[in-house]
């Protein structure tokens, strides 16, 4: 059974085999193994070279060994690091070696990360950012990672539930010393007038939170048209490989069909869809009430029409770009379309693409990115301001009830730092982590 008070240990570098392997080991026992693995313990924070053997003297490998004395580590503990040759059975063996220690066993995904958090190194909102920084596949996923890991947005939420924490004792200070002559009775009107301007800055906050959940999740376009408008060879000409199966036969696409393109340094998760029509086939219609629904989700859609259909398309979804396919064949229909486009010459895919940036970048306007980028921030945040509001607007309600609503404010801020009423949410937040972090 897992203790908390276990020593742990874990490859905390890549895949095997590699160049170079890391297994992390931190808790209370660390100096006793280190000296015992490799004669005696490394001097903090300098990497030493060193011969790993087990206790019975056979060398498992020579590396470099830095050690990491708490609480000024990345779990608060001591940690050691030993960096060896990324051979499956180098790191087999030391792992092995390990595991004969008293009190010593392999880390639970994210254990490393959680002790951080548990011994004040991390907040959740950093813990968060750095499970999205080993996962970002684009520069701007990176950029937010970044700012979120390194405590850009704890720092905001920091001085927030400062100013929220000074508000509230102001207030019991005019309830408690009324009658004192250094105590203003009208001390709290200062408080308010915070208040409103807190108001302010969570609204705009929340605000940015399209923009975060864009920045991390992706920009969700749908292609969408009737059958064989060309949805799925635009598909493969975006991404530039085969992903959809291309046929003349209609109702081809059945399902979504979703890729990953990154422009401009963002992530922009793609879907194909099946053609709108009317339908009798069971399967097919399945198919088209699944693109609709993947439509009404999409942050943009792409109508296509086959510009040489003799009719023009009908229910084209609102805020659409509208898209000509076959460019390179002549046609008579004069519509107008956002842009035309050919999958054989490649006309207009270009403009289309500059299209979607813009899209997207429109979406994206933000002065900093210490901004909120999951579900629950925002819901955690709207309460504290819904908590804000109800203490502002009602200035005929008792001083000490508007005060609760402070605390209770106060309490909605501190569930997204994990600093207030969290406990269930822990399990959730350090899984996502790979063993080593």
């Amino acid at each position: 059974m897992a203790e908390q008070n276990d020593t742990i240990y874990a490859l905390a570098s890549g895949s095997l085999p590699a160049g170079v392997a890391v297994v992390r080991v931190s808790g209370a026992t660390v100096r006793e193994l280190t000296s015992e693995l490799t004669g005696d313990l490394p001097p903090p924070r300098r990497a030493m070279l060193r011969t790993i053997r087990t206790r019975n003297d056979l060398v498992i490998d020579s590396g470099l060994v830095l050690f990491f004395p708490g609480p000024a580590s990345f779990t608060g503990e001591d940690v050691v690091e030993f960096q060896l040759h990324g051979g499956r059975a180098v790191v087999d063996a030391l792992c092995r070696e390990l595991n004969t220690f008293p009190q010593t066993r392999q880390a639970l995904a994210g254990e490393f990360s959680r002790r951080a958090f548990d011994n004040g190194r991390m907040d959740l909102v950093e813990v968060e950012g750095l499970a999205d920084l080993i996962s970002a596949e684009t520069e701007m996923q990176r950029r937010l990672a970044v700012e979120h890991s390194n405590g850009g947005l704890s720092a905001l939420y920091s001085s927030w539930a400062s100013r929220l924490t000074r508000g509230r004792a102001l207030i019991e200070a005019e309830l408690d010393f009324a009658d004192e002559d250094d105590v203003p009775g009208s001390v709290s009107d200062q408080v308010w007038d915070d208040m409103e301007m807190l108001s302010s800055e969570l609204e705009q906050h929340l605000r940015d939170a399209e923009a975060g959940e864009i920045i991390r999740d992706g920009f969700k376009v749908v292609i969408a048209g009737e059958p064989n408008a060309g949805k799925s060879s635009l598909m493969n000409a975006l991404v530039r490989r085969d992903v959809a199966i291309v046929t003349d036969i209609a109702g081809t696409t059945r399902d979504i069909l979703s890729t990953d393109l990154n422009i401009d340094g963002y992530l922009v998760r793609l879907s194909d869809t099946a053609g709108l029509r009317d339908t009798e086939e069971v399967v097919e219609r399945e198919g088209i009430r699944r693109a609709r629904q993947e439509i009404a989700n999409a942050d943009l859609v792409l109508y296509l029409e086959d510009r040489l259909a003799r009719e023009q398309a009908h229910d084209i979804p609102v805020g659409a770009l509208r898209i000509g396919t076959k460019g390179d064949l002549p046609t008579l229909n004069q519509r107008l379309y956002d842009v035309v486009i050919s999958v054989e010459t490649g006309e207009g895919l270009s403009e289309l693409r500059r299209l979607i940036a813009t899209a997207l970048k429109s979406k994206v306007r933000v002065q900093s990115l210490a901004i909120p980028n999951r579900r629950r921030h925002k819901d955690s945040l709207t309460e504290c301001l819904r908590a804000v509001r109800a203490a502002v607007a009602n200035a005929g309600k008792p001083l000490d009830l508007r005060a609760e609503d402070l605390r209770m404010a106060s309490d909605a801020l501190g569930r997204v730092t994990g600093r207030v009423d969290v406990e269930n949410l822990l399990d959730v937040i350090f899984g996502e982590f790979c063993i080593g972090k």
